[in-house]
């Protein structure tokens, strides 16, 4: 394998392939390869993030962030159906990440509920058609953020720019990466199998539905850090396979990462010269392109995450608010998770059907 070709794979991969490597030489270059996609990925997020804040504002970095993330994630995974329709699908992703956000953070409870139910299921619907590819955590994590970081006037221009910038990016890659792919497939065909029934249908909905209601609730309340709450709540919705003991289980890793995450952000914090406190968000990026343990992904994140939350809150703040965010958003989840699939399991049945049963030729 060329080194090139290893620097495309995931963590996962590429410690399998470690593992499986019968020559020094191999795991040594294998091993290389992982250490420069983690270094590359984070250089590559300082390139792009950073001037875009400067030209656009830094309240305007979270789109910038949200584009980062889609353009690598296209990099690999399409849409599903033809390249006609996935540029426009795009277009209206983009278009509902620029303005749901800030609509719902100016609307009445009940108002910005509907707002980021029906704004969240709309991307999940046009990007997730194969959930098994996980690329609905992107977009997952991107609604989350943007909501997270509302803007309004002059800001919301801006951020229009930009998004626009983003979205012909982010149709450059998906055009040249999947132009070719799935072109007997129209959005519509897929479209029409739509089934309230259809396991998928079910996963979409209860996801956007949790997190769309905890978003909802954190506005209105005023909640402090209310998308660390909403991260931890897609995180235990989003996995397409998951029953109430996965949940649990993944629970619990949850709040494992979280808090070896938030403990070791607050001793390094402390004492690490303060010059040198700015390294700890690459730092976490760097931890998490060796990750592929979902506790140690999240122990990685919580390094960045901290970091910006430390200027407003305080360290000591900031860990609490990170450790009781995760437990609320977590718990909620789950929750909410048990209570909806009880509920649908009474109305259709157990288990639901799978649309994998049902592929569009």
């Amino acid at each position: 394998m060329r080194f090139y070709d290893a620097l495309q794979l995931d963590p996962s991969c590429l410690k399998q392939k470690i593992r499986a490597a019968e020559q020094p030489k191999e795991r040594r270059k294998l091993t290389a390869a992982m250490a420069a996609r983690s270094v590359l990925i984070v250089l590559f997020a300082i390139v792009m993030i950073s001037p875009v804040s400067k030209v656009f504002g830094p309240e305007n970095s979270a789109m910038a962030v949200a584009m980062f993330c889609i353009l690598l994630g296209l990099r690999f995974v399409d849409f599903g159906y033809c390249i006609g329709d996935s540029l426009l699908n795009l277009a209206l992703v983009f278009l509902l990440l620029l303005l749901a956000p800030p609509a719902a953070a100016h609307a009445n409870l009940l108002l910005a509920a509907v707002i980021h139910c029906s704004a969240f299921f709309s991307i999940l619907f046009m990007t997730s058609f194969r959930p098994e590819m996980g690329n609905a955590g992107i977009y997952t994590f991107a609604y989350i953020y943007l909501s997270g970081n509302p803007v309004t006037g002059p800001l919301l221009w801006k951020r229009a720019l930009l998004t626009l910038v983003g979205y012909v990016l982010c149709a450059a890659i998906l055009f040249a990466k999947h132009r070719g792919k799935n072109q007997a497939v129209r959005f519509r065909d897929m479209a029409a199998q739509f089934r309230l029934a259809d396991k998928k249908t079910q996963w979409q909905i209860q996801l956007a539905l949790g997190v769309g209601v905890l978003l909802a609730l954190g506005s209105f309340l005023n909640w402090q850090r209310m998308m660390w709450a909403a991260f931890a709540c897609g995180s235990i919705l989003g996995c397409y396979t998951a029953e109430a003991p996965e949940a649990k289980e993944r629970f619990s890793q949850r709040m494992a990462g979280t808090v070896a995450g938030s403990l070791i952000f607050f001793l390094i914090y402390r004492l690490v010269p303060e010059a040198l406190r700015p390294l700890l968000g690459p730092l976490g990026g760097l931890c998490l392109g060796f990750c592929t343990d979902y506790r140690y992904k999240t122990a990685s994140n919580c390094l960045g995450a901290l970091l910006m939350a430390t200027g407003l809150y305080g360290l000591g703040g900031s860990v609490f608010l990170r450790v009781l965010n995760n437990f609320l958003g977590a718990a909620f989840g789950y929750v909410f998770l048990v209570l909806y699939q009880k509920g649908m399991n009474t109305r259709f049945g157990s288990p639901l059907p799978d649309s994998a049963e049902n592929p569009v030729t």
